[in-house]
């Protein structure tokens, strides 16, 4: 394994676990989302310029845009849950008191 591939994959795991241990606000968990994404964007760019092929340039784009698309709606979610809640916390959030 290189070094950037271990960067890139350490970046993913650190993403991965702040996600799964630090749930205490909504906000943080959509960071680590976009932290997964982001080196996620990275890695598969460098792989499609190692590979020298024009067949999977367009899939770091598709990847950036469904990343943007997951921002907005994590935001859109972070809004509308702080509006109703008065907080972003995820203790406060009940499934089943919808």
């Amino acid at each position: 394994m290189t070094p950037v591939h271990f960067t890139f994959s350490s970046a993913f795991i650190l993403g991965l676990s702040g996600l799964a241990f630090h749930r205490t606000h909504l906000l943080s968990a959509l960071l680590c989302l976009e932290g997964m994404m982001l080196s996620l964007f990275i890695a598969l760019s460098l792989w499609t310029l190692q590979l020298n092929s024009t067949n999977f340039s367009a899939a770091p784009m598709l990847l950036l845009a469904f990343s943007a698309c997951e921002a907005s709606a994590g935001l859109a979610l972070l809004v509308a849950t702080s509006r109703t809640h008065g907080t972003d916390r995820l203790q406060s959030l009940n499934l089943l008191q919808c």
